[in-house]
Order: structure tokens, then C-alpha cells, then sequence
């Protein structure tokens, strides 16, 4: 740590302002679409993603909106968005149309922290400490490592960078706050899991929801899973696209959804965090449940064995 740094730190937080505008740098890349958000991934020492690379990744394959992760439809808008908004009105401030977008919880978080460590009223201090604390597990680390982990898996570089710095950057406010003794609500409401008795039509909803699969599925996951399975990538709604994947062959499409479960049970474990566990559960869940429905469809012949 620098002079400069050193002379920063606030005794309330243990934090230097450099400390907050991190956050915030991080928050406004990710808001901010390429070529605009430049200067902010250079002062980040990060390389920028291109036009296109941004629109892939936050636009395309993995939306950063805590809504699509932690409601219940697995769907922007919703129950999802509404939980953030109502934290931001309970703070006295308007929520904005992204109030759930990552990039937009992680400037508030920085607004947040500084407001606490500049004040000199210590009542104020203390109450802007407890906010900024239920951000950070009630709509932040509920759903953001998973999120992150899906960003790096579509390995573009620019964008694994910056998620590899933002999980970093959480992970220490982790360390530094005290976990609730409960779990985010979200959390603790979720819709159940899969079930082995759902219908096809529900099984779908399920499968395409991470709060109750208990993992993220891209469309890069359903085209890697389709060249896995041999079948056929129809374009379109994920939903869609995993249907016509499971008509086409449905036990070889089980079997690398199962896969991807359990792979996404040990990316939550390697976390190590109460809320991380409750989506481990979900993933392992939902990996015996293919597992059962995979033994129970009837064997089919190879290719080469029906021409």
C-alpha cells in the first residue's frame, strides 16, 4: 500500500477511497458498453472488450441481472427485479430501470461504502454500514459467483479478466462483513427443483431457471451440449433449444445436462460460502434427478447400427 493509500484509510472501514472507486470501475465496465467504457478498463489495467465482445457476453450469453438468477421465472423483470427495487426505495432513492444489473448494484455498493467512510456522524456511519452489508449478501453475493463463473466460461478474454477482478473484489467484502444469519431471501423462497415426476413442459422451466437448477445454461452451453449429444443446435430461446434437443435424442441430451450439473456443483463448492451451498444443493439436485430420468429411458441403437 502506497503513502497516498495509507493516508486514506478510514478507521470506520478499514478502507481507502481507492478502495470504493475499484467497485465502482468495476461496475461502470460492465454498464457501460464498449467503445465508452475504455478509459474505465484501462484505469482497471484491464483489456477492453471489443463492440461486439460486450454485446456476446452481457447483451447475448449471460445478461448480468440478478432477476435472471435469483427469480423464480429465470427471466429478466419479475419477482427478481422487483425484490432490488424495493432495497433501493428502502434507502430513500429511486430505483433505475437496471436496478438489478450487476454493474448498476456494484456502483451503489461503492456510493455506499464512501458515503460511510466520509460521514462524520457515526449513527449515520453505522446505518449506511448495515445497508451496504445487506446489498452485498441479500443482491450481490447471492447470485454473482455463479454469474461470474458463466462469464468466464465463454472464454473471452477481456471479460474473464474482469470477472476473475469482480469475484476477487466481492470475495474480500465477503471476508470483511458479517454473513447474515439467515440466507437471502431469495434463497430461502426459491421454487423448487426438479423433480422427477414433472412433466416435460415443467422439467423445461426448471432446467432453463438457475435458481432452480442450481446452474447457468448459455446458449454456448446448449450448442457445446448438442455437439456432445450428437443432435441438432436449433436456434432460438434456450427453452427452445433444449426441447428440440431433448425430442431428437433424449438420452444422450440427459446425459450431458447431468454433466453439466455436477460441474456446476463443484464451481459452487469451490466458493465455500452458505449461499453458494444452498446452489450446490440445487445443482447436485438436479444432477440425480437427469441421472434417474436417464435410466429410465429405453436403450437406444447407434447410428450405425440403425442405417
Amino acid at each position: 500500500m502506497s503513502t497516498t493509500e495509507t493516508q486514506n484509510v478510514h478507521p470506520s472501514t478499514g478502507r481507502t477511497s481507492q478502495h470504493w472507486e475499484l467497485l465502482r470501475a468495476l461496475g461502470a465496465a460492465v454498464l457501460t458498453p464498449a467503445p465508452g467504457n475504455r478509459e474505465v478498463c484501462h484505469a482497471l489495467d484491464l483489456a477492453a472488450p471489443s463492440g461486439a465482445e460486450h454485446t456476446g457476453v452481457f447483451v447475448l450469453a449471460a445478461p448480468p441481472h440478478a432477476a435472471i438468477h435469483l427469480g423464480p421465472e429465470g427471466q429478466l423483470g419479475g419477482e427478481g427485479l422487483d425484490r432490488v427495487a424495493g432495497f433501493w426505495r428502502a434507502l430513500g432513492l429511486r430505483a433505475p430501470e437496471d436496478a438489478d444489473h450487476l454493474g448498476t448494484l456494484l456502483m451503489l455498493y461503492a456510493e455506499l461504502g464512501t458515503a460511510e467512510s466520509t460521514t462524520p456522524d457515526e449513527r449515520l456511519s453505522a446505518q449506511l454500514q448495515r445497508s451496504r452489508t445487506a446489498l452485498l449478501h441479500e443482491h450481490l453475493w447471492s447470485w454473482a459467483p455463479g454469474y461470474l463463473a458463466a462469464v468466464e466460461s465463454l472464454g473471452v478474454p477481456a471479460t474473464t479478466a474482469w470477472a476473475d477482478l469482480t469475484l476477487q473484489a466481492l470475495q474480500a467484502e465477503v471476508v470483511d462483513n458479517p454473513t447474515p444469519a439467515l440466507l437471502p431471501l431469495a434463497l430461502r423462497s426459491a421454487p423448487p427443483g426438479l423433480q422427477a415426476d414433472d412433466s416435460l413442459e415443467d422439467t423445461l422451466d426448471v432446467l432453463v431457471t438457475p435458481i432452480r437448477s442450481g446452474y447457468v445454461l448459455t446458449q454456448r452451453d446448449l450448442q457445446v451440449g448438442a455437439t456432445r449429444a450428437d443432435v441438432g443446435f436449433r436456434r432460438g430461446e434456450r427453452r427452445y433449444a433444449l426441447k428440440a434437443m431433448l425430442q431428437q435424442d433424449p438420452r444422450a441430451t440427459l446425459a450431458w445436462l447431468g454433466e453439466h450439473a455436477s460441474a456446476w456443483s463443484a464451481i459452487h463448492a469451490r466458493t465455500g460460502h452458505d449461499a453458494t451451498s444452498t446452489w450446490r444443493d440445487r445443482a447436485d439436485r438436479t444432477a440425480q434427478v437427469l441421472v434417474s430420468l436417464l435410466e429410465e429411458q429405453p436403450a437406444t441403437r447407434s447410428r450405425g447400427e440403425e442405417q
